[in-house]
């Protein structure tokens, strides 16, 4: 007999100037169940997809929050339906906007992103629990 897979904790979000806070919410609640006391580099990397997926990204946002097979990671998942993959830019010190993912990538133990089949994409960040 085969035991079912733990259902994944899934947030699904207007792309609106709410999204970020409540992923952030979101986030925090579930660090929390794993007992988690540090959440402060997942929200800012949380806060950062789901803001680029509501400026530049299209449709609905789908927010999904699992642990890694590594047990002191955790991945944060961030689909919308837009079609541009993001990249991260070359640092300029004169912009006053984009600087989000560089910064991200900085923090975090690995990151990605993959189109989607149905079309959109996937961005993902590993970080620390």
């Amino acid at each position: 007999m085969s035991v079912p897979a733990p259902e994944i904790p899934t947030l699904l979000l207007n792309p609106n100037k709410s999204a970020p806070a409540l992923a952030r919410e979101f986030l925090s609640a579930q660090f929390r169940e794993w007992g988690s006391t540090d959440d402060f580099v997942a929200r800012l990397v949380v806060c950062e997809l789901v803001t680029n997926a509501w400026r530049h990204g299209e449709g609905q946002i789908i927010l999904r929050v699992f642990r890694d097979v590594r047990a002191d990671l955790a991945v944060i998942e961030m689909w919308d339906q837009g079609e541009g993959l993001p990249v991260v830019g070359p640092e300029d010190t004169e912009a006053i906007s984009g600087r989000g993912l560089l910064l991200m990538s900085q923090l975090v133990h690995d990151w990605g992103t993959r189109p989607i089949t149905e079309g959109g994409k996937i961005v993902w960040a590993k970080c620390a629990l």
